[in-house]
């Protein structure tokens, strides 16, 4: 009870917090993104439902994560190391990572995932009769179940979490705050999730967006797992022109719009 009386009246950890919910509403966007286009392909009676099922999975894993955190730790131990593969440095290092831990592992593996859905579903929306799946009376959606939507939700919500975890991990060593800004984050998660699904539903240019945007994370993960760490910075500045360039186009095709009439 003192250590979160402590905590409470310590400047320096409410400014960790505030800092660790920004922190985790920005890597929560692509979570959020990728739920989003999967209800969309859903009955429209079950879209809202398989959303909040989807992130209340998010935060059950988050919170599982927060308390085995020593776990946690360790999966950026390494486990499979391939040894020294092209021409060495100039002080006999591999030319680049070759050993990997279950973090890196995991991180490829849902990158990997990340791109095969965003391309197979970029597929969809340009070439809406190439696919003989698409849902009866909604052209270029593929017909997917309750059931398949909320397994995927489920294995991209573990390596959002992961990555989510380990973020946080890196920035405070209190247990409180991770739990508060974890909660937080998925909160505002929650509230955002029925009106960003339904604008993306809405402008079929966003959808593309946002495929784009999923088809870049999956990359970045990908390289991520390999130790090519690219900043998080450049990924999400690019991801909010990309999205004001888009808002403009919006605007003024809605302008156009209501000058023919």
């Amino acid at each position: 009870m003192d250590a979160i009386l402590a905590l409470l009246t310590s400047p320096a950890a409410w400014a960790a917090l505030l800092t660790l919910i920004v922190m985790e509403v920005v890597l929560g966007i692509d979570n959020l993104i990728f739920i989003s286009i999967l209800s969309n392909k859903l009955p429209e009676a079950k879209r809202s439902s398989v959303r909040r099922i989807g992130i209340g999975l998010a935060l059950i894993l988050r919170l599982v994560l927060l308390s085995m955190i020593a776990w946690l730790v360790g999966l950026t131990a390494p486990v499979i190391d391939l040894g020294l593969i092209g021409a060495p440095g100039p002080h006999g290092e591999p030319t680049f990572e070759t050993a990997f831990s279950w973090r890196d592992l995991i991180l490829i593996a849902g990158g990997l995932f990340l791109v095969w859905k965003a391309t197979k579903e970029i597929h969809h929306n340009v070439d809406h009769d190439a696919d003989a799946e698409s849902a009866p009376g909604v052209p270029g959606k593929a017909a997917i179940t309750v059931g398949s939507a909320l397994v995927q939700i489920m294995l991209l919500d573990m390596v959002f979490s992961i990555d989510s975890i380990l973020t946080a991990v890196g920035m405070t060593d209190e247990l409180p705050i991770m739990i508060v800004a974890v909660i937080v984050a998925v909160g505002v998660m929650l509230i955002a999730a029925d009106p960003l699904a339904n604008f993306i539903n809405r402008n079929p240019t966003v959808v593309m967006l946002a495929l784009s945007f999923l088809l870049m994370i999956g990359l970045v993960l990908i390289a991520d797992g390999f130790g090519v760490h690219v900043p998080k910075g450049y990924i999400y500045a690019a991801m909010a022109f990309s999205a004001l360039v888009e808002t403009l186009n919006i605007v003024a095709r809605g302008r156009k719009l209501k000058q023919a009439h």
